[in-house]
């Protein structure tokens, strides 16, 4: 059995705190077992250990997410990357090529594929099993995990059973169908008739899409599908396997199981009333303050509300209004004004363009001690770094120098750079160019011992 997690969504849902580099399952707003700030990822991918299962799991994600999936699980951790977003068929297809190429999984072999996020405890994680079971026992295309229902849901997808059943007892379910957030009345019927609530976990032989693939001539080789991923249709598993599969088997878990999409229901999960700098008053009632900002939120005597606050911007909302944000916010773009990346995380302090055209960008940089950036240059900028605390190792134009705190070191465009912390290191970044954008880098090598190697003895101080 082979697990693919799947990481991918817009940010939308959990503005501010979520962008298009950070979505949800990046939100370190959980606590782990010794009470330290823990994000939906590194829960699930902590659970994944304790059953015994991270060896056999996978990322798969877009090249947005890379620097921040390696920065909160390590560098060990086996990435799948979209070469461009598209949607979840593509991006299965894109792990099923690798698992078959790359790794050499044997076609009879069972992938299970599941979002990077759900809320469960970790023995969800050990009833995996019993979806190669369902499959072999059923002779399914498909066998998804279906959740017994706590109460009536609208905000949930629902597995229908069809009038087989369990078909005497066996140990999975016979899919008639699925309903998408229905009427409570219509969910507590479907509920008396079994329904299950579709957590998006299912689990297929690798053969199954890797025919699939062969049948609509699609690459079933990795790099040939990666070449020609931007020509794959932008259309989801469910549209093109899942209706059209001719049997869908589902196992039933009875566990906890959550979605925490939304703010609402993330906020259930958050113990803390007010995380970062600010006053919630007495009067105040089932409020939850997020601050990722310098400043100060007060909250004076209101209920049932969420406050959020970062670089990217401020929301004050009704919790239960709380799921239509995703639509607000639809036709907003705007670039990310924080990112975590492997090596540490950076701020967008200010951001200005002249009517010559010229950019101004300002960012805080933080590299964590014995992390590095990668050997790089930029085309469209030139940067100013002011370090303001901390040491290092800066390598210009294969030239080593150190650097300490107070020194001011300029980058032209063009030139090859990387700074290695050797405590940690905080610098004030100030780019100038005609056009600044993340996209605006070429990297050369990634690792500090390659680096090292392609610059000559030569060292100095700035």
């Amino acid at each position: 059995m082979r697990i693919v997690l799947l990481s991918g969504g817009s940010g939308k849902r959990l503005w501010p705190l979520s962008n298009d580099s950070r979505s949800k399952q990046f939100l370190k707003v959980l606590k782990d077992p010794q009470g330290r700030p823990e994000s939906m990822i590194q829960r699930v991918w902590r659970q994944l250990g304790e059953a015994g299962l991270q060896d056999k799991a996978y990322v798969a994600t877009g090249k947005a997410q890379v620097e921040i999936i390696y920065g909160q699980l390590g560098s060990d951790v086996r990435l799948i990357a979209e070469p461009q977003r598209r949607d979840t068929f593509p991006a299965i297809a894109l792990a099923a090529t690798y698992l078959y190429a790359m790794e050499g999984v044997p076609l009879n072999e069972t992938i299970v594929v599941m979002p990077v996020d759900p809320y469960v405890e970790v023995g969800f994680f050990r009833q995996l099993a019993r979806l190669e079971e369902a499959l072999d026992e059923s002779g399914a295309d498909l066998a998804l995990v279906g959740v017994k229902p706590t109460y009536p849901s609208e905000k949930y997808g629902y597995i229908v059973p069809d009038a087989r059943g369990d078909e005497g007892g066996s140990s999975f379910l016979n899919v008639g169908g699925f309903r998408e957030k229905p009427r409570e009345a219509d969910a507590e019927e479907m509920i008396r008739r079994g329904a299950l609530w579709n957590c998006g976990v299912f689990a297929f032989k690798l053969d199954m899409l890797i025919n699939i693939l062969i049948a609509y001539e699609l690459p079933i080789h990795y790099e040939e599908m990666q070449r020609r991923y931007g020509s794959l249709p932008k259309i989801s598993f469910d549209y093109e396997v899942v209706e059209k599969a001719n049997r869908i088997a589902a196992v039933r878990y009875e566990g906890e199981w959550k979605d925490l999409g939304t703010w609402n229901t993330l906020t259930e999960e958050i113990e803390d009333s007010l995380t970062g700098k600010g006053i919630v008053s007495v009067e105040t009632k089932n409020a939850h303050v997020i601050n990722e900002l310098e400043i100060p939120v007060a909250v004076l005597g209101l209920a049932d509300i969420v406050v959020a606050a970062s670089p990217d911007g401020i929301l004050v909302a009704d919790k239960s209004l709380s799921p239509q944000l995703k639509d607000m916010l639809k036709h907003s773009e705007q670039r990310p004004m924080y990112e975590e990346r492997r090596w540490g995380r950076y701020k967008v302090l200010d951001y200005r363009r002249y009517p010559t055209g010229k950019e101004v960008l300002t960012k805080w940089i933080y590299i964590s001690a014995g992390r590095n950036l990668s050997y790089q240059y930029h085309s469209l900028r030139d940067e100013v770094w002011t370090v303001v605390s901390g040491s290092g190792t800066v390598i210009l134009n294969e030239r080593k120098l150190s650097l300490a705190e107070g020194d001011v070191f300029i980058v032209p465009k063009e030139s090859r750079h990387s700074v290695r912390a050797n405590t940690d290191l905080e610098i004030i970044e100030v780019q100038t160019g005609d056009m600044l954008v993340e996209e605006d880098i070429v990297r050369l090598e990634q690792h500090w011992a390659d680096i090292v190697e392609l610059c000559p003895a030569s060292e100095g101080t700035l």
